[in-house]
């Protein structure tokens, strides 16, 4: 071996643990700083709650605090942009739902890549979506607003969080599976939906069960049908949209944390546990609960995993149904 080839390869392993002593350094000392956890739906609704649930544990947990952002908007796409455009350096967070999954197949171009612009940290729960309408309503049940909506195709209005949230997937596939038209009204989160439909000015709201069960519970809402496979333990007299006649019928909402791509491993790993920490308190635990949902913890791999097979299920969704963002 050459005097000038050792020298290289002292100078490179050098270097390899000159950056590994940096990133045991960035791991030692996060955070030092407070964390953004950005939302891409308003203020008030099922992710904005899961978020700022979840960011106050990880306050505690991390000694730093987390502060919530809304950023509503292009189907979640404002949020990501800002997230991807951000440092790698787990300052910046992202409380995802399905709609990330999905958003790469629905709008064209893609607006990012799920393998290059990500690091997963940790799922964080699953909630089932619902068929919701204001308790006055002529809609009493799956059957009458499957009636209405084929006397009159096109008639009956579904409010859903926005384009390519999970409720607006849901509802496009039911109509897909019933053979119905239904008018879709996106909004920007679930809780403006829900206003609306409050007031009269949409017939159904398609949502995820953590918004829609308080106003169930106050008599200002009546739920038609869950989505779940299974009937929901807080509705229990409430069918499924399966047992309803649509034999295998299934939706949900996740929620998890992702930071952009090339995050150090060691941060990464320190957010991981504060998570794991944080869906392990009873205030996450009695958040998901509450809406008849489960905490989702496993190592990241498990979130990368779901991401993957999501991207899949629903592209082909979109595809076939030949959904378009409005």
């Amino acid at each position: 071996m050459t005097l000038i080839t050792r020298r290289r390869l002292a100078a490179w392993a050098g270097s390899l643990l000159l950056g590994t002593s940096f990133a045991a350094q960035a791991a030692d000392s996060f955070p030092s700083k407070p964390i953004r956890i950005l939302v891409g739906y308003t203020a008030g609704g099922a992710v904005d709650a899961v978020a700022r649930a979840v960011g106050l544990r990880m306050s505690t947990i991390l000694g730093q605090p987390v502060i919530v952002e809304n950023k509503p908007g292009a189907g979640t796409n404002i949020a990501v942009k800002t997230l991807t455009s951000s440092p790698p350096d787990g300052y910046t967070l992202l409380l995802a739902a399905n709609a990330l999954a999905v958003n790469p197949a629905l709008f064209k171009p893609a607006p990012y890549d799920l393998d290059r612009d990500f690091t997963p940290i940790s799922l964080v729960g699953r909630v089932p979506v619902v068929f919701t309408v204001r308790e006055d309503s002529e809609i009493k049940t799956l059957a009458q607003l499957v009636a209405a909506a084929k006397a009159k195709p096109g008639g009956v209005t579904v409010a859903t969080p926005g384009n390519g949230s999970t409720p607006h997937l849901a509802m496009e596939l039911f109509q897909h599976t019933a053979g119905l038209s239904l008018r879709h009204v996106p909004y920007k989160g679930g809780a403006p939906a829900l206003t609306d439909a409050l007031g009269g000015h949409v017939d159904v709201v398609a949502v995820n069960a953590l918004e829609a069960l308080p106003l169930a519970r106050a008599g200002k809402l009546r739920v038609l049908a869950v989505m779940s496979s299974e009937r929901s333990a807080v509705l229990p007299g409430v069918p499924t949209v399966a047992e309803s006649g649509y034999p295998g019928f299934e939706a949900s909402v996740w929620y998890g944390l992702v930071a952009p791509a090339g995050l150090p491993k060691p941060v990464q790993a320190r957010l991981h546990e504060a998570v794991q920490k944080a869906i392990e308190s009873s205030e996450v635990r009695d958040l998901l609960a509450s809406a008849g949902g489960v905490p989702l913890p496993g190592p990241s791999e498990q979130f990368d995993k779901l991401l993957r097979s999501d991207a899949a299920r629903y592209g082909k969704l979109i595809r076939e149904a030949n959904i378009q963002p409005d």
